[in-house]
């Protein structure tokens, strides 16, 4: 019985998920940190020098009291007091502080155009709004005015300068205001007038060319609705007969080109027809009878027979008869079909001409209706305004003026030094998480579980070799190093993946090229060979050779002279190697039609020889979205393990990928992520276990250095064999 691993253990939703968390935060930052560090230097940097180099700032505060404007003393009622029922007034008038009108005015009067703070921008009125400020106090009536300049009298000046012209202006304005108003309505009731009398004149012009008393009478309106119903209704009647005529037409024609008009449902309903075919079966069933009795030759058998012969002769006549009838009977319903539009389209038009006429009149009754209304409106308040246009009372009081201070108020230094301190840390950290969100690579165990869906085999560190051959036989050259033992962890993996054994023949491919896929198959291989297994490394990719270059093998005979007949016997494209129980299969010359020869009968030939010799066969393939090469190789293999460089490749490109060895029924045994720096700026992506590595690493270090000379291959060969 198979043995079923034990679930795994659920993870409650406590500190421990939380603290995962922050580390996966504090990793970012620490993965962006150069990029953290320069942000936070630059914007603290900007933030002291602006603190240091600018100018000081004086500012001069003042204070007014806006009350709601009165009509004054001869005022009917509250209602007719400018602003009071307004809810903006307050808010409109701090806007009035800082008009470009007053402004322009306060510009005049101190020349500020020609103060140095002011005179090289190009508009004035906007840079001096810069420095002043209004500020309501929250639930009064008082509004505090600031204003802020190199020169502390300056900014008092502009303050008090700015209150007196806007008191001036407003009292101005309230009496302005009130004489404008009074001839504005007065105005407007003349004109509001005529625009009724050209109502009520239009109304009744309109009546007298409709010819109709009064438009609002629904009578006409019933009238020809009704029409148009009795309209609708005999076109549709007249429809239903067309198409019905058109049915039996067509299908009169579908038995006349069968030649079988006589059997037609609608044929057969003619008296005609229906009679002939009566004779004619009367005297056929006479003549079976006279024949039962007589030869063909006896005058009464030649009489029947000549009767026959002529009523099927008039039958057939009949029938074409009956059958154009049908024909034309389909014209005769379709000219009453056109007759019956025509009436139907004639009390549309009706419709629509009443409509019309109504809309119109509807849009003239309203307009005068409204021109009525207004003008009652604009002479009742022309009664009410005359009352108050000479009565205007001060609504604005300057609760205290301005000032000079002593102290400035800008740059506040700490504050300054402060802000940037913390905007910058925030900036800094900010473009770190928005750059990693941005960057959707494959770099963790976590992307391959939850984008891929697949298995994680493990992690490969960096191999920090130049040579392309030292890298291939890194794992036999350097058994000790971090990178040596990733490649025994993930040969772990690959012994502990579901059907482990039956994963025979291994295909290893990537997503695109440089992933270090070539690389890995040929550690992966020795490593595998360290085990005991006769391993065989097969370079199937026919395109861009690599095996051969990391054992430093030169043979023209290869796996392509095999697959195209070239070499016959098994064992001449076989190459031995200085790793013990590894085996190698150089790609040979590179052939034209690759493809072809991969997904031969010659391929599973080989496959299937190379299985009877070794136990273990891993088989370089090309990338997947390079060709289809390495889906042809993987689906004749027990598995495939599917590399991706640390980083480099996005995600959707690999999980396309992924799909597509899926799709093709191939087993992925699982994913590595390959050519991580766990010993420089991917060390804070690594586990646990790469940790223990060093620990080991350190400890075969120490054991090396005690041993003699001689005995230092001993070691090797044991490390081999743990291996």
């Amino acid at each position: 019985m198979e043995e079923t691993n034990p679930p795994a253990p659920v993870r409650s939703p406590g500190h421990h998920s939380d603290s995962h968390h922050l580390r996966r935060y504090w990793l970012v930052v620490v993965e962006r940190r150069w990029l953290v560090f320069c942000t936070f230097a630059v914007v603290v940097a900007l933030g002291a020098l602006y603190a240091f180099k600018a100018s000081p700032i004086y500012e001069s505060v003042g204070r007014l009291q806006i009350d709601p404007e009165s009509g004054g003393m001869l005022s009917v009622r509250d209602g007719m007091s400018w602003g009071t029922k307004d809810p903006d007034y307050l808010q409109t008038q701090y806007k009035v502080l800082k008009s470009r009108t007053l402004l322009e005015q306060v510009i005049q009067k101190l020349k500020l155009d020609e103060d140095p703070r002011y005179a090289p921008a190009d508009d004035k009125v906007k840079r001096v709004s810069e420095d002043i400020e209004v500020e309501p106090e929250r639930l009064t009536r008082l509004v505090v005015i600031k204003a802020r300049h190199p020169d502390p009298r300056r900014a008092a000046d502009m303050v008090n300068t700015l209150m007196d012209l806007y008191l001036i202006q407003n009292q101005d304005r309230k009496i302005k205001k009130a004489y404008e108003g009074l001839t504005l309505l007065r105005q407007e009731a003349e004109q509001s007038e005529k625009e009724l009398i050209k109502s009520i004149e239009e109304i009744h012009k309109y009546r007298v060319e409709k010819g109709m008393i009064s438009l609002a009478d629904a009578v006409s309106e019933n009238i020809d609705a009704q029409a148009l119903r009795t309209a609708q209704d005999d076109y549709d009647k007249q429809n239903r007969a067309t198409a019905d005529a058109q049915k039996i037409a067509d299908e009169a024609e579908k038995y006349f080109s069968e030649g079988r008009i006589a059997d037609f449902y609608g044929v057969n309903q003619d008296k005609l027809v229906s009679d002939l075919k009566s004779r004619i079966q009367a005297s056929e069933s006479r003549l079976a009878e006279l024949r039962t009795r007589y030869k063909d030759a006896h005058e009464k058998v030649v009489a029947v027979l000549s009767s026959l012969e002529r009523d099927k002769k008039s039958l057939d006549v009949e029938v074409k008869r009956a059958y154009e009838t049908i024909l034309s009977s389909v014209q005769v319903e379709k000219a009453k079909e056109v007759q019956a539009r025509r009436k139907l389209e004639a009390a549309e038009r009706r419709i629509s001409e009443l409509n019309e006429a109504r809309t119109k009149y509807d849009v003239l009754n309203r307009k005068k209706e409204r021109n009525e209304f207004f003008y009652q409106q604009v002479l009742a308040k022309v009664r009410e305004i005359n009352l108050n246009t000479k009565d205007t009372m001060a609504n604005i009081l300057v609760d205290f003026r301005a000032v000079p201070q002593p102290r400035y108020v800008k740059p506040n230094r700490p504050l300054i030094l402060a802000a940037s301190i913390v905007f910058g840390l925030g900036v800094s950290i900010a473009l770190a998480f928005f750059i990693n969100l941005m960057d959707d690579s494959i770099k963790s165990q976590e992307d391959v579980e939850t984008y891929l869906g697949a298995n994680f085999l493990g992690y490969i560190p960096s191999i920090k070799v130049s040579e392309q051959g030292l890298r291939g036989l890194h794992t036999h050259l350097q058994p000790t190093s971090t990178a040596s033992e990733g490649f025994r962890t993930l040969r772990a993996s690959v012994a502990l993946a579901r059907g482990s054994e039956k994963l025979r023949v291994l295909s290893v491919t990537s997503t695109i090229p440089e992933e270090g896929k070539s690389l890995f198959s040929c550690n992966y291989a020795i490593v595998t060979a360290q085990t005991g297994m006769k391993t065989l490394l097969v370079d199937a990719d026919l395109r861009r050779p690599t095996v051969q270059k990391c054992f430093k093998l030169q043979s023209p005979h290869g796996l392509s002279a095999y697959l195209s007949d070239s070499v016959r016997n098994f064992e001449e494209i076989v190459h031995t190697t200085e790793v013990p129980n590894l085996s190698v299969v150089c790609c040979g010359r590179v052939p034209n039609n690759p493809s072809e020869l991969l997904g031969s009968k010659r391929m599973a030939q080989f496959l299937k020889e190379a299985s009877q010799h070794y136990d273990r066969i891993i088989l370089d393939c090309p990338p997947i979205t390079a060709v289809a090469d390495p889906l042809v190789v993987a689906s004749l293999t027990d598995g495939v393990i599917f590399v991706t460089k640390f980083n480099k490749v996005r995600r959707d490109s690999v999980l396309k990928s992924v799909q597509r060895l899926q799709d093709s029924g191939i087993y992925l045994v699982g994913v590595v992520v390959n050519d991580i720096d766990f010993d420089g700026k991917h060390s804070y992506h690594g586990d646990y276990y790469y940790h223990q590595n060093r620990y080991y690493h350190s400890h075969y270090s120490k054991e090396g250095s005690q041993e003699a000379p001689g005995k230092s291959g001993s070691r090797k060969a044991q490390e081999t064999a743990r291996g």
